[in-house]
């Protein structure tokens, strides 16, 4: 059984300020260990169910020399292959090789959720909603219908309450929804305790590995609108095919399938 790992750092448990996952300082590096913990405890449940290929791919963009390469090396367990430093969105390789199942460790709910800890989608500032075809998602849903173009169902999502919720939007009820803590609001958050949290992660990979029938692939529809903050964002996006701008905000990528109309808007 091939997995594969998407990992970011904010829907980990004990991460609630930027400081934690920003690039420098004492605290960037307390969020690298908890967040590299979490990974372990997926890969445990994993290599528990039956895996017998696991690769972890660092999604998260910190900043600087460390933007997807926050995992700390010699910390993470020996039988999990990582993928760092690569572009958000294009690790692809083993999806095209064929992957049994997808796992998505701390996760963090989109822009605009009041719940949401540390809440998002891809940039802070520059875009304010992203809809495929009907659907409202974040960054959980991206990676979930990139997983889906390819036929690879997501079994876990781990994260803050809100994001769970969420996926449950999209995805349904197949899917193993973890918890680690409950936002009181962006910044502060009821957390399980980082012990306990990887011990649920683990138990609850483990056992979703080990059952995949249920699970629904997230294929969207053709269309793509995302809304954006500041015009000289919208501005980015003129003349590129397949792509309108429909507003002040808004940019609308039309095209046969969801993988060709995502790439007219993410070209990064």
């Amino acid at each position: 059984m091939r997995v594969l790992i998407m990992a970011d750092m904010e829907g980990v448990s004990g991460i609630v300020t930027w400081e934690q996952v920003g690039h420098r300082g004492s605290m960037y590096q307390e969020g690298r260990r908890l967040y590299t913990e979490e990974i372990n405890a997926a890969v445990r449940g994993a290599l528990a169910a039956g895996a017998t290929e696991i690769v972890a791919v660092d999604c998260h963009g910190a900043g600087g020399d460390e933007s997807f390469n926050s995992f700390i090396p010699e910390l993470l367990h020996p039988q999990v292959e990582w993928v760092a430093h690569h572009p958000w969105s294009r690790y692809t390789e083993l999806l095209e090789q064929g992957c049994d199942a997808a796992v998505m460790v701390g996760m963090h709910a989109r822009n605009n959720t009041p719940d949401g800890v540390l809440c998002h989608t891809i940039s802070t500032v520059q875009w304010r909603n992203l809809y495929f075809g009907d659907d409202l998602v974040g960054e959980t849903g991206i990676n979930a219908a990139q997983c889906g173009h390819y036929d690879c169902p997501v079994a876990v999502v781990t994260g803050d309450e809100a994001v769970v919720r969420e996926v449950r939007e999209t995805l349904g009820d197949g899917f193993t929804g973890i918890a680690v803590k409950r936002g009181l609001s962006r910044f502060s958050a009821r957390q399980i305790a980082p012990v306990r949290a990887r011990e649920m992660i683990e138990a609850g990979t483990k056992k979703a590995l080990q059952d995949l029938g249920g699970l629904k692939l997230y294929k969207p529809g053709g269309t793509i609108t995302i809304e954006i903050d500041t015009v000289d964002q919208v501005n980015t996006f003129r003349g590129r095919h397949g792509v309108e701008i429909v507003g002040p905000l808004k940019v609308v990528s039309r095209a046969d399938d969801w993988m060709s109309s995502w790439n007219q808007v993410w070209n990064w």
